[in-house]
C-alpha cells in the first residue's frame, strides 16, 4: 500500500471520494488539491469497456489540444532527400536518416514526438523495441507516418499540442490535458478535444459500454471521479 505524506493527506481532505464531479468541478478541485511546488500536469484517465487482447477492439488516435500542453515539444523526423529540407524548414528539432537511427540505438531519446516518411519505415522498423516502449514509434494509425507534402502540417500540429492516445494492457487510456497553471476554461477546452477524439475513435468491434469510468488527476494528486454523462457529451469548437 502506498504511503502518502502529510501534504498529500491534507490536500485530499478536500476530496469527497463518494461523489462524482462534473468536469468543471473536477478541474477546479484538482487545482485546489495541488500540494507541490512544480507545475503539475493535469491528466485524464478513462477505463474502457474493451478487451485489449482483441484486435477488433483496439483504440488509437490523436487529439489536437487547442491550448497545447504548456511545454516545448521536441519533434524528430526520419526523412531523406527533399523531405529533409521540408522538415527542417517546418522547424523540426531533429531531422535525419541512418545517422539519426544510429544515435537512437545508442540511447538518444531527447524528443517528444517522432514522425517518419513512408520510405524511411523499412529502416525505422528496427527501432520498434526502443521507441515502442516509450510510445514514440511512428505509426500510420496515429498520423505520424506521412508523405513529405504533409510534413509541415503534422510538425506544426505536434508543436501546438498534438497528443496520441491508445488503449493499454489494462484497458485504460491515459492522456495529459495541460498544466495546473492553465486557466480552468483552457483545461476544459483541452478536455473536450480529447473526449471528442476518443469518442470518434470507437472501434467497430466495441461491445457494451464503451467508456466505463473517467477520472481527472494531477501528477502527484488523487483521482477525482468524473460524471460520465456530461464528460462524454463535451465537444470542442
Amino acid at each position: 500500500m502506498v504511503k502518502h505524506g502529510k501534504k498529500y493527506q491534507e490536500a485530499t481532505k478536500l476530496l469527497d471520494e463518494t461523489k462524482i464531479y462534473s468536469p468543471q468541478e473536477a478541474i477546479a478541485l484538482a487545482k485546489k488539491m495541488v500540494h507541490t511546488r512544480f507545475d503539475e500536469t493535469v491528466e485524464l484517465h478513462l477505463q474502457m469497456g474493451l478487451d485489449p487482447r482483441n484486435a477488433a477492439q483496439q483504440v488509437r488516435g490523436v487529439a489536437l489540444l487547442p491550448h497545447g500542453l504548456g511545454k516545448k515539444v521536441r519533434v524528430l523526423v526520419f526523412a531523406q532527400g527533399e523531405a529533409t529540407r521540408i522538415a527542417e524548414a517546418a522547424g523540426a528539432d531533429l531531422v535525419g536518416g541512418d545517422e539519426l537511427i544510429s544515435q537512437i540505438e545508442d540511447g538518444q531519446l531527447d524528443f517528444d514526438t517522432a514522425i517518419a516518411t513512408p520510405d524511411m519505415m523499412g529502416k525505422v522498423g528496427k527501432l520498434g523495441k526502443i521507441l515502442g516502449r516509450k510510445g514514440l514509434m511512428p505509426n500510420p494509425k496515429s498520423g505520424t507516418v506521412v508523405a513529405p507534402g504533409d510534413l509541415t502540417r503534422v510538425i506544426e500540429d505536434a508543436r501546438k499540442g498534438r497528443v496520441e492516445f491508445r488503449l493499454d494492457k489494462t484497458a485504460i487510456i491515459h492522456t495529459p490535458l495541460g498544466k495546473v497553471s492553465f486557466e480552468d476554461d483552457k483545461l476544459m477546452d483541452n478536455l473536450a478535444a480529447v473526449v471528442e477524439a476518443v469518442v470518434k475513435a470507437k472501434p467497430s468491434g466495441a461491445k457494451g459500454q464503451y467508456v466505463k469510468t473517467a477520472s481527472l488527476t494531477t501528477t502527484m494528486g488523487a483521482g477525482i471521479k468524473l460524471d460520465l454523462k456530461p464528460t462524454l457529451s463535451l465537444t470542442s469548437g
